[in-house]
């Protein structure tokens, strides 16, 4: 794989890249948060239908059981207009999640998403997100789908979640 981190790179923002040699995209976020926080932002169902994409959408979780070999369902609504998303939880870990992602506007273009969260040691943490899609062709309808912005606005309100304390290490 062509897409490698710099390890003295902060990334305040989202860097997304598209890999060379592999049809995916490479994610990469600091975030001042905890592996354990990002983890339970990823996994809780209430917290994720609240900082999931774009600020225009609105989530809704249909279906959520995560856990390793679990699935889910949750449909993001703008102005009437539905789009749903589904997969499953091959894997739930301490600092790993592997999930299957597919928008059901296509259902046959499903994507193995791998996120890692490392801790950096200073009250930081980094998260890559590894999609695999299933074609070039695929890959590149994802990244001109505007997944930027919903993964930008995205992470600014997982990062206003965190500076108000919603996911401190022990909240319920």
């Amino acid at each position: 794989m062509t897409a490698v981190q710099n390890p003295d790179t902060r990334y305040t923002e989202a860097a997304i890249e598209a890999d060379q040699d592999v049809p995916a995209v490479h994610i990469w976020r600091d975030f001042e948060a905890t592996p354990g926080q990002l983890v339970r932002a990823h996994t809780d169902p209430e917290l994720f239908a609240q900082w999931v994409g774009p600020d225009s959408l609105t989530t809704r979780i249909d279906q959520w059981d995560c856990r390793t070999l679990g699935s889910y369902r949750y449909v993001s609504e703008r102005d009437g207009e539905e789009y749903a998303f589904r997969g499953t939880f091959p894997f739930v870990g301490e600092d790993k999640i592997v999930q299957t992602f597919t928008w059901e506007g296509m259902p046959d273009a499903i994507a193995l998403e791998t996120m890692t969260f490392e801790d950096l040691g200073d009250g930081r943490t980094r998260m890559h997100g590894f999609s695999l899609c299933d074609s070039f062709e695929g890959r590149d309808g994802m990244l001109s789908s505007g997944m930027e912005v919903g993964v930008h606005e995205g992470y600014a309100k997982l990062d206003r979640m965190l500076a108000d304390g919603v996911l401190a290490d022990g909240a319920a």
